[in-house]
């Protein structure tokens, strides 16, 4: 597989119009104006939004012309494209604060010596009334209520801000001020890159493209987000970066090696197969979980990140007494988190308990590693002499009833 031909697949959910005509443009040697936006609604940038990053350095590398696009403008509005209410409104002063690391963050996989950097507010907030008004005869009504979740939401009678309805146009109105060839975006942003597609195709009569990386699942299987505290952040320490690749469920390990990291297929496929032939999932994780670290940090890093995990967890380190309740006791009054935490006294309340879920702060320490509770509502699989750990110093083993 050549360069231009895995960069179009690995990791790739659609290309609009198609692959084909892509491709032929790659190939033809011309250089396109290609960007990725994100928003800054939080202070943080996760693992999951490095997969359409790793793309935008592999067209760098091609010479072509790339934008990180920081939408310090469209963070007003905020999108909703995979939320099932309206985002809170945040700040020019909060959107400020958020974006201030952005770069530093997105350093860990762009080389921005080949990388031009904008924020949208450069261009949207030049916009008078009647730009506005004029962009948005590109569009229909129908158009926007047709997506999913607004169906769904009006469906259920819940509000619908008609502020939303602006942010495909300014995000198209993105893509159309850079003249843009190729958007790059999760494929939760299809409608929205979209927008861009059209304004080029009604103002400028150009073909323009869309590429839409897939969604990496969070550590728990959902989609990664602050809010469920199942995300692996950028910033992340490498112990916390390894301890999360660690926790991660079996099935996602050759997901993360082939959207999380730069390892060549072939060895992506060796894994797999190794995998299929009944290699211990283990052995495969602690390989994807130092290539992770060592890419979000560096190698010295890796190699203390592995060795404490070992020690910590493998080699069963932890407080010299550890507190033990009986599979009774733990389980008594039901099998969910919570239960859990209240019976062996973790968590003084049901709130502080589904908060520290919620956050993440819990953990289950297992024979064949650490699983990191982020749902409030998950249940509890007992294993003898299974650990449950709550923050940095709380301990409880449970051990089988008496």
């Amino acid at each position: 597989m050549d360069t231009i031909e895995e960069l179009l697949t690995r990791g790739v959910a659609n290309i609009i119009p198609g692959k084909k005509e892509l491709e032929d443009k790659l190939r033809s040697g011309e250089k396109l104006n290609i960007y990725l936006g994100i928003d800054p609604t939080s202070t943080k940038i996760h693992l999951g939004h490095a997969v359409a990053l790793r793309k935008l350095q592999s067209f760098s590398k091609l010479g072509h012309h790339v934008t990180f696009l920081i939408g310090d403008f469209t963070a007003l509005i905020g999108d909703t494209s995979d939320k099932d209410t309206e985002r809170p409104v945040l700040t020019s002063e909060e959107i400020q604060q958020n974006f201030q690391t952005y770069k530093k963050q997105a350093e860990k996989i762009l080389d921005f010596s080949n990388v031009t950097v904008k924020h949208n507010s450069e261009w949207l907030k030049k916009l008078s009334f009647e730009d506005i008004v004029k962009l948005t005869q590109h569009f229909s009504v129908g158009d926007f209520v047709g997506r999913e979740l607004i169906r769904k939401r009006l469906s259920e009678n819940k509000r619908v801000g008609l502020h939303e309805f602006l942010y495909p146009v300014m995000q198209g109105f993105d893509s159309y001020f850079m003249d843009t060839d190729l958007q790059i975006g999760g494929t939760d942003q299809t409608f929205n890159m979209q927008a861009g597609r059209t304004l080029q195709k009604d103002i400028r009569k150009k073909q323009s493209f869309v590429l839409t990386t897939v969604i990496l699942e969070g550590t728990d299987g959902r989609k990664m987000s602050k809010s469920w505290g199942n995300a692996i952040w950028l910033d992340d320490t490498a112990e916390d970066i390894y301890a999360k690749v660690m926790a991660i469920n079996d099935e996602l390990i050759i997901p993360y090696y082939t959207l999380a990291t730069n390892v060549s297929l072939s060895e992506v496929n060796e894994a797999e197969a190794a995998l299929k032939k009944g290699e211990h999932p283990m052995t495969i994780k602690k390989a994807l979980a130092f290539e992770i670290t060592k890419d979000l940090t560096n190698l010295d890093e890796a190699e203390m990140a592995k060795e404490s995990f070992a020690k910590r967890v493998q080699a069963g380190e932890k407080p010299e007494e550890v507190p033990t309740v009986s599979f009774d006791q733990a389980f008594g009054e039901g099998r969910g988190i919570i239960d859990v935490l209240i019976a062996t006294n973790l968590a003084k309340t049901r709130s502080d308990a589904k908060r520290l879920a919620e956050q993440g702060g819990i953990e289950i320490i297992l024979s064949k590693g650490i699983k990191r509770i982020t749902k409030p509502k998950q249940l509890v699989d007992f294993e003898e002499g299974m650990i449950v750990k709550v923050g940095k110093r709380k301990f409880v083993k449970i051990v089988s009833r008496k």
